[in-house]
């Protein structure tokens, strides 16, 4: 997640006047709280902030079709970029970066507005998990994903903008281009809510496994369970994207979802229960040989493999025996690509080929050198430097 400009900064570059649509910061000023007064309605709107700031004032037209639209719009935006009121910051980063807002909020205990350097990192790490486990949700389901789909995860989470306050952090996602991810997590989340609630109330951890369909997963739970812990409430609120619109199946109602403490009795069975139901998945990948060990010369031996196709994960972890294992070096010593059936198996997050056979060199297909040297300029997989 790509983080703005420091506390307290404008937003650089701001928003070009020009391009702003005066309904849509309207919209805006209204979500956050902003007041309308007076002014013709058919041409202008004067708004003030929700605090009172003194001396700050917006003229916000009422449509571009006025001949002094975009000076007031200018205007307007130079007003926000200078304004102390903290709603001015999140208007400008809305409008510079149009997207869906979500905005997390923890509730620690103690004294009101004290955050902690722990309590923040769990807020972002809390953050970042619930949204790349409604990425992998949006592509398809699973129980629970280990490794899969990691990279389509990060490439969404690199275009995600973050802005932290304190106990609130705000994420900006593309819209429309990201609405997937976003409203899978939404449906997901208020599956989960739900199956807690049943459990907590019924006794039974089915409504858990049953939540899988609506994008349900190990990693989403988990993502909850972070933002949770340490704290007396959490939520998550989301208000979509005024120039994308409302997307279609959430009508005009309000996203807004609580979990608290008493909900992680709860949590941790779902994803205990989670984990343990994905089953292991058969697979042939193609792959490159990144790295070779083995104690005995005669023996078998552990082998790295940067997947080209096959699998959704990066890289494969798996033992051979002696004549696959020197296979494996020819294969490395010669550059050349190898094909291997196996099963991909969800103990380590499916990075790991258990019964590997078949083993064989192939040639490379159009488009593997490319994939291959972009996925090395990517840097090792986190957590996998031993074999």
């Amino acid at each position: 997640m790509t983080p703005p400009n420091g506390p307290g900064d404008p937003v650089r570059p701001l928003p070009d006047p020009a391009a702003v649509d005066p309904a849509v910061l309207a919209t805006l000023l209204a979500r956050h709280g902003w007041v309308r007064r007076g002014g013709p309605a058919a041409r202008y709107g004067r708004w003030t902030p929700p605090d009172g700031e003194p001396g700050t004032s917006l003229l916000v037209p009422a449509g571009d079709g006025f001949d002094d639209a975009v000076d007031l719009l200018a205007d307007a935006v130079t007003a926000l970029s200078r304004s102390r009121t903290p709603s001015a910051r999140s208007i400008l980063l809305a409008l510079a970066v149009p997207g869906d807002e979500l905005r997390w909020r923890r509730e620690p205990p103690g004294p009101a507005g004290a955050t902690s350097w722990d309590d923040a990192e769990r807020l972002r790490g809390a953050a970042r998990g619930m949204l790349a486990a409604g990425a992998k949700a949006a592509r398809t389901r699973a129980a629970y994903f280990g490794a899969r789909l990691d990279g389509p995860a990060a490439d969404f989470l690199d275009r995600v903008l973050v802005v932290e306050q304190g106990a609130v952090l705000t994420a900006y996602t593309p819209a429309p281009e990201g609405r997937a991810a976003v409203t899978t997590l939404v449906r997901a989340l208020e599956a989960l809510r739900d199956a807690v609630d049943y459990r907590r109330v019924s006794g039974g951890p089915e409504a858990f496994e049953n939540a899988v369909r609506a994008g349900v997963s190990r990693e989403l739970v988990r993502s909850v369970e972070e933002l949770v812990r340490g704290t007396t409430a959490a939520r998550l609120t989301v208000a979509w994207s005024a120039a994308a619109g409302t997307p279609g199946g959430f009508g005009d109602r309000r996203v807004v979802l609580d979990f608290s403490p008493g909900d992680l009795p709860a949590l941790a069975e779902a994803a205990e229960l989670l984990e343990r139901i994905e089953p292991a998945v058969a697979v042939t990948v193609v792959g490159v040989v990144t790295r070779l060990k083995r104690a005995d010369p005669a023996g078998p031996g552990s082998v790295r493999l940067r997947v080209l196709a096959g699998a959704e994960v990066r890289d494969l972890k798996l033992r051979l025996p002696d004549p696959d294992y020197r296979l494996a070096v020819e294969a490395h010593l010669a550059g050349l690509p190898v094909r291997v059936s196996g099963r991909l198996e969800r103990d380590g997050g499916f990075r790991r080929l258990t019964r590997p056979h078949g083993l064989e060199l192939c040639g490379w297909e159009e488009g593997d050198r490319e994939r291959l040297l972009k996925s090395l300029g990517e840097g090792p997989e986190e957590g996998g430097q031993g074999t």
